[in-house]
């Protein structure tokens, strides 16, 4: 499948996340792809957003996001846990789009880390996905664009906009308004769905 292109990325944050919805994420490593949709994301666009990393300024952590569209901002958070983001939008004006969960269609049994989890539970939220697919500080500033890449995205059918939803990011509780309503969390839950029905439909 062909790859996003760096222009993709080079727009409006809010147009980027929505239309990640449904295309396909993937990592290889060691010639194992372990892929996903993209069935959740969420903006975060500027320094006025009080939400975003980048109301600090350009700091050792944000300067990724600063920089060209098409790359990873990979950072950790809680003691535990990496948050995979894409940067977007203009060279200098920092914004990025988190990839907050997917719906796994490749190497399930490579991710599957105990017997019996359902496959969506692995990759159901920012945490889990990256652990999943094996995304860590070492693709933080990762060109996604490149020719030859470990961490890229596919272009595959665009979710639908009927089944598309939209509404606050999540776990805001320390922003202030209007930031924390913001409704830039986009979600397929459609999607979700039919393939919880159809792993029902096949026990």
């Amino acid at each position: 499948m062909a790859r996003l292109p760096r222009s993709f990325f080079a727009r409006p944050s809010l147009e980027v996340a929505r239309d990640l919805l449904g295309q396909r994420l993937v990592t290889v490593r060691n010639e194992n792809r372990r892929a996903g949709l993209i069935v959740e994301t969420e903006a975060y666009i500027g320094e006025d957003d009080r939400a975003c990393h980048a109301r600090f300024g350009r700091t050792p952590r944000s300067k990724v996001m600063y920089g060209p569209p098409g790359h990873a901002y990979v950072y950790f958070t809680y003691g535990m846990h990496w948050m995979l983001n894409f940067v977007t939008e203009a060279e200098g004006s920092p914004a990025a789009v988190l990839i907050r969960a997917i719906l796994p269609c490749e190497g399930v049994a490579i991710r599957r880390r105990r017997r019996g989890t359902p496959d969506m539970n692995l990759t159901n939220g920012p945490a889990k996905l990256t652990q999943a697919m094996g995304i860590d500080r070492r693709l933080n500033g990762y060109d996604i664009c490149a020719g030859d890449t470990a961490l890229f995205v596919e272009r595959a059918p665009a979710a639908p906009e009927a089944e598309v939803s939209y509404g606050p990011r999540v776990g805001l509780n320390r922003t202030p308004e209007p930031w924390v309503s913001k409704p830039w969390n986009f979600k397929w839950q459609a999607a979700v769905g039919r393939h919880q029905r159809s792993v029902i439909s096949r026990q």
